[in-house]
């Protein structure tokens, strides 16, 4: 039997620019959603779900997140003496995460396009199927999504894309798969990849969204893809068109997400995803209703 799903990738080499200039000195992964920096939800999502390896994937300017996860006694120490023990066992906990989750470290190389990372690690994989997340994706679900891919998985020992509902009218934002069989539960063979087509053209009405089970036969489109790079220096290389050119001869399947996705790579989509996480806190939420009902309903002019 395959092996279970242990390891993880998180490419986090991009420069944010969609978001400039928030990002100009700030990691994109680093900006905050709800109380923790949107890379932490990601971890703590993989965490959750079994995965006892990660490696993140980044590039220069990105010591700001190996800071965020290493460790430090000597700040615990000090807000347990001053007496602030609950932000000692806050800062402690997100600490233990590297322990859980064995995270490592990697500088990007190669080709740009978001299949090199994932090449990049590729190397400690040996024949074990591997999860890619995307850092500034934020779900929220009763079983996490990452837990979702590995049953699909599971079930299938093939690579697997997930996948949401689409508006077919948003057809033009997504790679929308070409669904071959409904299997039921979410769990849809796919014999490819169409991106961003025309709501007339496009071929079903889910969108690929963030999160892959790579197989070692992805690894290897992915190498003959940087291959020709290498001969060309033309394009990008890019871990969709990988699943794409395996799909076409080879079994894929798509998992639909249950649950709420949260794209933070975009200002609207970053906003939203902040509303959302402090609507749902149990302090912040009833503070934001209130001014909502204030803005909403302004007090009558008095003069």
């Amino acid at each position: 039997m395959p092996p279970t799903i242990r390891r993880a990738v998180i490419p986090a080499a991009g420069l944010g620019s969609r978001l400039l200039p928030l990002t100009k000195a700030t990691p994109k992964e680093m900006l905050p959603v709800g109380d923790r920096p949107v890379i932490e939800h990601t971890v703590r999502e993989l965490v959750a779900s079994g995965i006892t390896d990660i490696t993140i994937v980044v590039s220069g300017g990105k010591s700001l997140i190996q800071d965020h996860f290493r460790p430090n006694p000597a700040l615990v120490e000090q807000l347990r003496a001053d007496g602030k023990q609950a932000y000692a066992d806050a800062v402690e906990e997100v600490g233990e995460l590297t322990r859980q989750g064995h995270i490592t470290y990697l500088d990007q190389s190669g080709p740009y396009g978001n299949g090199t990372p994932v090449l990049n690690a590729a190397r400690s994989f040996g024949d074990e199927p591997v999860l890619v997340l995307w850092p500034d994706d934020v779900f929220v679900a009763e079983v996490p999504r990452a837990q979702q891919l590995i049953g699909a998985y599971e079930a299938t020992h093939c690579p697997v894309l997930a996948l949401m509902p689409m508006e077919p009218a948003h057809s033009q934002r997504y790679g929308v798969p070409v669904v071959k069989e409904d299997l039921g539960d979410g769990l849809m063979r796919i014999t490819g990849l169409v991106e961003k087509p025309k709501p007339a053209d496009a071929p079903s009405s889910y969108a690929a969204i963030g999160g892959y089970v790579v197989t070692p036969a992805i690894i290897d489109e992915l190498r003959e893809q940087t291959r020709r790079w290498y001969e060309h220096r033309q394009g990008e290389v890019y871990l969709t068109d990988a699943i794409n050119s395996y799909a076409a001869h080879r079994a894929a399947y798509g998992q639909v997400i249950s649950g709420s996705w949260y794209d933070t790579g975009n200002p609207a989509g970053y906003l939203v995803a902040q509303m959302a996480t402090a609507l749902a806190h149990p302090e912040y939420g009833p503070v934001l209703r209130k001014l909502a009902r204030e803005l909403d309903d302004p007090a009558p002019n008095t003069t």
